[in-house]
């Protein structure tokens, strides 16, 4: 009987060592948070980006070594991964192999957006968490720009040098969360610059315009000092008196209810080039007091779609 107990407690025991280790395993990028997106593709990348963060800043320099080892497994058919020092000198491209060893701190896109300083200041905005730019990058083997965004994380290796991380999807899927960060860049600074930080706020080539977004402001009159729909000018419209396919004024809405609130998301429906039924899209709209002046800005983008996860 004393036996049969002690072959028990090591059978129990075997189990806890069991349960302990599997517990102690989790997939990749299992600790970073990913809730704040629709789409099951984003979710993926910041996952992939941050597993190779957490090896880069585990294993120092020497996992650069690695990554070019196993190029394949951090080339994906949607995305790939890239490593370069703060100065732009890429370490590691596992798309674009030619790139490594180059400096590319001022490479431009096609619409003249400076991706690396994009990059740089993106990893330092405690707004940005997961370091997101968007911009028109070519896809390996091919000759065309395609839409692009990519996220990023500051890696401080175990040697001490500061790099940084990221890969970059085509054509992405539009997350509200890009609206938000730039919608919430947008207003610090005009409370920190004040109306010099408009021209800023308003260039083709800043990080507050992407593809189809533009971050806009105007006066609770509904006057624009940045128009959503005029390339950054102000033109002859009332946002207030703006109304969509069915009669709903969301900026008026909006403003409504901003006295209650910090931050407001509205839903509109609009007409769409590519089919005859109206689509929605989200506002996200919040107000900024800019010395003694209160304006509202805000950013309009796609309603994600399902699939949402």
């Amino acid at each position: 009987m004393f036996f049969d107990v002690r072959v028990r407690a090591k059978k129990i025991f075997v189990l806890i060592l069991f349960l302990v280790a599997f517990a102690g395993c989790s997939r990749e990028g299992a600790e970073v948070d990913v809730s704040r997106y629709q789409y099951r593709d984003t979710k993926n990348l910041v996952r992939f980006v941050y597993d190779a963060a957490r090896i880069l800043r585990r294993d120092g320099m020497r996992s650069i070594g690695y990554f070019k080892a196993h190029r394949d497994k951090y080339r994906r058919k949607s995305y790939y991964l890239y490593i370069y020092r703060k100065d732009g000198t890429n370490l590691f491209h596992a798309g674009m192999p030619e790139l490594e060893g180059k400096n590319l701190s001022d490479l431009t896109d096609i619409q003249g957006k400076k991706i690396n300083q994009m990059i740089v200041s993106a990893i330092e905005d405690t707004n940005n968490p997961h370091g997101w730019v968007h911009y028109m990058w070519w896809e390996p083997g091919k000759f065309y720009p395609v839409p692009k965004s990519s996220c990023n994380f500051e890696v401080v290796t175990t040697e001490g040098e500061t790099l940084f991380v990221g890969g970059g999807i085509s054509y992405p899927h539009e997350e509200r969360e890009f609206i938000r960060i730039v919608v919430d860049d947008a207003v610090a600074l005009l409370e920190k610059q004040g109306f010099a930080a408009i021209d800023t706020i308003a260039s083709p080539v800043s990080a507050f315009n992407f593809r189809a977004t533009r971050t806009f402001v105007f006066r609770p009159d509904g006057v624009p000092i940045i128009s959503p729909v005029a390339g950054g000018k102000s033109v002859g419209i009332n946002l207030l008196e703006c109304a969509d396919e069915i009669g709903f004024k969301p900026f008026a809405d909006a403003v409504k209810k901003l006295s209650s609130t910090d931050r407001v998301w509205e839903v509109f429906m609009a007409k769409n080039q590519y089919q005859r039924a109206p689509v929605k899209k989200c506002l996200h709209l919040r107000r900024a007091v800019v010395g003694q002046d209160t304006v509202f800005v805000g950013a309009v983008t796609d309603l994600p779609q399902p699939p949402w996860i």
